[in-house]
């Protein structure tokens, strides 16, 4: 087929070289643009610019497709369809309208359930057992499009947003392909009304760790906020990111280490600290890090 491919960071990255590898024509890439990053704040194109141009395809990236010239050139391109992942940008009707085959969405997620932005992040920290992609047919509302393929993948008991976040992007970029295959044999199934919940955004305030919850709730915060923004506590004055963890016996003074192997005490139960990262360092496995950083029993965190 002649695609158009549109997205933006490193999980759509695997779906647009396993497009090429299936032999697809892109017609072109849209991505974000290029913006300042690193210590210099220079212009840092994105991981999906950066492929497509060692991919040698040809790379646009609009700060808005409102204006009418934009959506020509869109029309312009007289694709079969579009492949949508994590692009970053609403797209208006008229775009929505233009291919042949029209938009089609990976969205990682077992819709109706997590539409929106963060769908990893909080499947995770809400303790789903299972998780998924949906390829959806795009329509103008956010993620309610119907679906034309689904397949759910259950989440491990220590899995970080991390870990999850490149099962689904490989998961992704396989059904993207069967669905192409199948497109003209496949039936969108319109979302149930029932179960519909939103992943908002992940707002920093959320990171900080309160040692009063359960240890099931805060393993969800560490695991489901790693790497990215980074669960944290502190320890005096050096704020300490925990950026894996796994739930085990124990009990005490909720915040206080139970032993010299970071197991720290919650609301109810405890948590050990598997991964975790000083400021300005790198993230270390617990015990390479309490070699640097040690936290002997009955230290007090928070």
């Amino acid at each position: 087929m002649r695609l158009i491919f549109m997205g933006t960071p490193d999980f759509s990255v695997p779906v647009l070289e396993a497009l090429v590898a299936a032999g697809h024509e892109i017609a072109a890439v849209y991505c974000q643009p290029p913006r300042p990053a690193g210590r210099g704040k220079k212009d840092r194109p994105t991981p999906v610019h950066a492929k497509a141009e060692a991919l040698g395809l040809t790379v646009r990236h609009p700060v808005s497709l409102k204006s009418a010239e934009a959506q020509q050139e869109f029309a312009d391109l007289n694709a079969d369809a579009a492949v949508v992942v994590a692009y970053g940008l609403i797209l208006p009707q008229a775009v929505l309208d233009a291919p042949k085959l029209g938009c089609l969405n990976i969205h990682a997620s077992l819709l109706p359930r997590w539409r929106g932005a963060a769908p990893i992040h909080r499947a995770i920290m809400s303790g789903d057992a299972e998780t998924g992609i949906c390829i959806m047919q795009m329509e103008a509302g956010l993620d309610t499009g119907p679906v034309l393929l689904r397949e759910a993948t259950e989440i491990g008991a220590e899995e970080t947003t991390g870990g999850l976040h490149d099962r689904l992007s490989e998961m992704g970029a396989r059904m993207i392909c069967s669905t192409l295959d199948q497109l003209p044999d496949l039936t969108a199934e319109v979302q149930p009304e029932e179960g519909v919940t939103y992943a908002s955004k992940i707002d920093k305030a959320e990171a900080a760790i309160d040692w009063f919850k359960s240890a099931d709730e805060i393993s969800r915060q560490i695991r489901g906020l790693a790497p990215f923004p980074g669960a944290w506590t502190m320890h005096g004055e050096d704020r300490i990111k925990l950026l894996s963890a796994r739930v085990v016996e124990g009990s005490g003074k909720a915040g206080h280490t139970l032993d010299d192997g970071f197991v720290v005490a919650c609301g109810s139960g405890a948590v050990q600290v598997t991964r975790a990262q000083r400021a300005g360092k790198g993230a270390q496995d617990t015990e390479v890090f309490l070699r640097g950083h040690p936290l002997p029993k009955g230290t007090e965190l928070g």
